[in-house]
């Protein structure tokens, strides 16, 4: 595969690359979603080992791709545990949270990830961040009361610590994003996020609520690329 000449893009790309020295040959992999998982996809393919993988799809789009590149894709059910899962991100914090779902593949995404022994995020030098919360946090919700749910969502951000409170609907009402799963997608923009976990955890109590784009505990290190090539690995900070 030929080094891309967008700058951002050849970032994406030398991520991408360096996650390759972290497939071993007969793995069952998790292949994520997304343009910088794209790469990764695409230069799997051209790898030598290819044939002795047994890839797992988070998304409709990484199953078609990875399909048509000759790789071999299986279900989640068919493989069982995974080895490792290689994905993208749209934030990452010192401690390796993460905010994922940019693409809309979030539910599926964090169930192949939690399936597997380690997680490996792939991202370009402008997704580590201080705190979460500038890129607007997908929440995935059942279609039916969708709308009661907005609510219940709105009053929760009314007691979080967060930089701002506004939700819409993923699409908008004429014609709202459908998830793979058959659900709408909330985008909350909430400008900065005080307590990741916590709000993860009463997000996901919700009537409604199927998951959200917080990636907290999930992401064993990440590989972050850079428009000149370097690559270079975040781990997440030791325990005390």
């Amino acid at each position: 595969m030929e080094l891309p000449e967008n700058p951002a893009d050849r970032a994406k790309f030398a991520a991408a690359r360096r996650a390759l020295d972290y497939v071993e040959a007969g793995m069952k992999l998790g292949l994520g979603t997304g343009s910088t998982a794209n790469f990764l996809v695409r230069l799997l393919a051209e790898a030598p080992r290819a044939s002795t993988l047994l890839c797992v799809p988070t998304s409709s789009r990484t199953a078609t791709l990875a399909a048509s590149l000759g790789l071999r894709v299986a279900t989640l059910e068919e493989a069982g545990a995974l080895d490792l899962t290689i994905d993208g991100a749209d934030e990452i914090d010192p401690a390796l949270n993460l905010v994922k779902g940019g693409g809309g593949a979030l539910l599926q995404e964090k169930i192949v990830a939690a399936a597997s022994r380690r997680m490996l995020v792939i991202a370009d030098a402008g997704k580590p961040v201080p705190t979460l919360g500038a890129f607007p946090l997908p929440v995935e919700v059942v279609r039916f009361g969708w709308r009661a749910t907005m609510g219940h969502v709105a009053k929760l951000l009314e007691r979080e610590d967060v930089g701002g409170r506004a939700i819409r609907l993923r699409g908008g009402e004429a014609a709202p994003f459908v998830t793979d799963e058959g659900h709408h997608i909330l985008d909350l923009n909430l400008r900065r996020i005080g307590d990741a976990p916590g709000l993860a955890t009463r997000l996901n109590a919700l009537p409604g609520v199927v998951e959200t784009g917080l990636f907290i505990g999930l992401a064993a290190g990440a590989v972050i690329g850079h428009e000149d090539g370097r690559a270079e690995i975040m781990e997440p900070p030791e325990a005390d």
